[in-house]
């Protein structure tokens, strides 16, 4: 009897977004890529179900051509996420699936890696190395060298005795020469760390809790409370009951940290996976855990979606991080996606921080999560005390530089103790703006609505929407006055001030600049840790996570970046920076230091992050949010509409708005909000962009964003891109 697969195409058109039938002809399994014609070409495509039956004309039906590997690429329970993930956010089926393969593997740029190995014939050797003349110095090398070890990489043997060497033994039939298919292992030469760690009684507590039932569990422990151990014993206990893991780390910063501990822990069993791995490594460690050669895996946002079978449990370390939200096409929120694939797979999921989500924390104390608390550091010190200094005050003062008084001491006494110190600051480059005193001329990018920053080090201006980059010009381009005055501090300002200051330091610079290289966290954060420098300053890469015994000073310039954002959860970034960043100081035996400085040194949110009370914190956010109806108390939708074209951004904005007034009458009482305008970056990449915010109660909230998403599906053309985003993380 016939049988006839159902197939996926692999094209991001909502037109298409549907199953084809093909003919099958040969023994192809789900899940497998498959080739198959389409139209007039030939189209890739997923094999999602076998079935004997069809609905169409069957002597119409075509048949698929070939797989396209020889093992099925797309796991039963990956199916169902890709699934959940498309009605959940509204996304195409290959927009799903995309998101569990090496995006240059759909594209052929990314193929096996093999080596070719001579295998010695004795017999044969022998007999010709008995002929051969005394003065063949590199052949009777090289027989001798494989003699002893019977193979060895044809690479090897040509740098040993000379290029060609192994051409020349293969000729004469002395070698067999077979190719082997090798893996690109990636930061091969991570430190191994080597600490035979005893559980405390806390730790071991929330470890036996965890691992006696399935869950989901949130771990609010403070900054340096021991929650990496909590995660690897953790870990240790899914292998030993036969099952796998998957540890989520926000930064691809704190990737090799983590990697260091569970490799030394677990050996070749972890893999990682990340976007600053190349091509080939990123396929490989795929391939990797794909084959079940794993049965760790270690990553930022997009491991959650790594092909590891027999799932037992996932981690999410500082779940409350903003990196775990996608705001791109396909956007998806990565603890969600968790939620449901440990409900596919009947696994535990922990979300651990010292600075819960907000709206983590609420489920957690209305028991949709079960809450574990570790409220003290593992060695059992205080958490450092900080300063609150008021720049205000300091210009007042006469001080109009970039560090404070009290900031400048501090950092002057831990140099000449020899210690280490880390300085915070929320931006990157030399200054976030060149702007003419004059006129008011601020420069500008041409392909997108936001201000060029200016990086000393290139003597460029950069735009960090599209990587633009542009002269900078000595005077203004409106009225060609020459008094120009760069903006607010930036990363390589603070750096090339503490040279200034201190001449005979070294000073490291961690931002997205100077990460770009590969292994570039890891590169900058081995030389710290090593001691080659004694001061850090870095952007948010640097508050999280990372325990470098010898800091006690943390310095964290322009506190006031976050707090004044255009997000409602402006507030809660600001608390948790400041105590994530807080964290890293005092975590051995030292005694730590924090100075923040900041223009509004009233502000309730410095004054509970100074006394590290989190549940203070978050009661009176939480009560703000439950007066004003935002998250979790309500849900923010936000529609935005992208264009070439700005006419055509800007009706079909009005004709969506129309249509959600007229579900507004429909659900009159469910609205709290509704209005549209002009996105805050009204341009990016020569694209315009228009949007439609609207704040539903929660009671019917997930009713009315289906006709959201139906509407936003209707106006979808070639011309214009829609998307809807519950509780976007920026308004940007």
């Amino acid at each position: 009897m016939a049988k006839f697969g159902r197939v996926i195409i692999d094209i991001a058109s909502s037109i298409i977004d549907k199953v084809f039938d093909y003919e099958l002809d040969e023994n192809i399994e789900v899940g497998s890529r498959v080739l198959v014609p389409f139209g007039n070409q030939t189209k890739e495509g997923y094999l999602i179900e076998i079935t004997e039956n069809t609905s169409f004309d069957k002597s119409k039906i075509k048949k698929i051509i070939k797989p396209l590997e020889n093992f099925p690429v797309i796991k039963k329970d990956q199916f169902l996420l890709a699934s959940f993930l498309k009605k959940k956010y509204n996304i195409g089926m290959c927009d799903s699936i995309r998101l569990f393969l090496p995006s240059e593997m759909r594209t052929g740029k990314v193929k096996d890696l093999f080596e070719n190995i001579c295998i010695i014939d004795e017999e044969k050797a022998k007999e010709y190395l008995s002929n051969l003349r005394k003065n063949a110095h590199k052949q009777i090398g090289a027989i001798t060298y494989l003699l002893e070890k019977g193979s060895a990489v044809s690479a090897e043997l040509n740098n040993m005795f000379g290029a060609g060497i192994s051409k020349i033994l293969s000729d004469n039939e002395v070698v067999k020469i077979v190719s082997k298919p090798i893996l690109r292992k990636p930061l091969k030469n991570l430190e191994n760390i080597t600490n035979n760690v005893v559980l405390t009684k806390t730790q071991q507590n929330v470890v036996d809790i965890i691992s006696a039932g399935q869950g989901n569990y949130l771990l609010h422990g403070v900054t340096g409370s021991g929650k990496t151990e909590v995660y690897m014993a953790l870990m240790k206990k899914v292998i030993q009951d036969g099952k796998t893991g998957i540890m989520l780390v926000p930064e691809i910063s704190l990737t090799p940290q983590v990697l260091s501990n569970f490799r030394s822990r677990f050996g070749d069993d972890v893999a990682i996976m990340h976007s600053g791995l190349s091509a080939g490594e990123r396929f490989d460690e795929w391939k990797r855990i794909l084959l079940g050669k794993v049965k760790i895996v270690v990553g930022a946002r997009s491991a959650i979606f790594a092909p590891i079978e027999n799932l037992g449990i996932i981690i999410i370390d500082e779940e409350h991080d903003g990196s775990y939200t996608s705001d791109s096409h396909p956007r998806y929120h990565t603890i969600e996606v968790a939620e449901e694939r440990a409900k596919i797979c009947g696994a535990s999921l922990v979300l651990g921080s010292a600075t819960p989500d907000l709206e983590a924390y609420h489920k957690a104390i209305t028991h949709e999560y079960k809450l574990l608390e570790m409220k003290e550091r593992v060695n059992k010190k205080p958490l450092p005390p900080l300063t609150i200094v008021d720049m205000g005050e300091e210009i007042r003062h006469g001080n109009t530089g970039i560090f404070s008084i009290a900031l400048e001491d501090a950092l002057k006494k831990t140099i000449e103790s020899g210690n280490q110190a880390m300085i915070f600051i929320n931006r990157r480059g030399y200054s976030s703006f060149l702007m003419c005193k004059e006129c008011g001329f601020v420069a500008k990018c041409q392909n997108c609505d936001s201000n060029l920053v200016y990086h000393k080090y290139e003597n460029v201006l950069k735009c960090h929407f599209c990587a633009a980059r542009y002269k900078v010009f000595t005077e203004c381009p409106e009225c060609h006055s020459k008094n120009l005055k760069l903006g607010s501090v930036g990363t390589q300002q603070v750096v090339n001030e503490i040279e200034y200051l201190f001449p005979n330091v070294k000073v490291l610079r961690m931002d997205n600049d100077t990460t770009s290289q590969k292994n570039g966290h890891y590169n900058i954060l081995s030389k710290f840790r090593n001691g080659e420098a004694q001061v850090l300053v870095g952007t948010q890469m640097i508050a999280k996570g990372h325990d470098f015994p010898a800091v006690t000073l943390v310095g964290i310039i322009d506190a006031d970046q976050s707090l004044y954002q255009s997000s409602y959860t402006a507030t809660e970034r600001t608390f948790q920076l400041i105590t994530q960043v807080a964290g890293r100081a005092g975590r051995a035996d030292l005694q730590g230091n924090i100075i923040l400085q900041t223009y509004v040194p009233r502000h309730y949110v410095y004054r509970l992050a100074s006394m590290y009370d989190y549940l203070a914190f978050y009661k009176k956010e939480a009560n703000l949010r439950e007066i004003t109806n935002f998250p979790p108390f309500a849900k923010i939708i936000r529609i935005l509409f992208t264009s070439e074209d700005e006419s055509l951004a800007k009706n079909t904005t009005k004709l969506y708005y129309d249509k959600v007034k007229e579900l507004q009458t429909k659900f009159d009482n469910q609205f709290i909000y509704i209005g549209a305008s002009k996105s805050p970056v009204g341009r990016i990449q020569n694209k315009y962009r228009y949007q439609i915010m609207v704040r539903l109660r929660l009671e019917k909230a997930d009713e009315i964003i289906s006709q959201l998403y139906n509407l936003a599906d209707e106006l979808k053309n070639q011309k214009i891109s829609c998307f809807v985003e519950i509780n976007p993380q920026s308004l940007s």
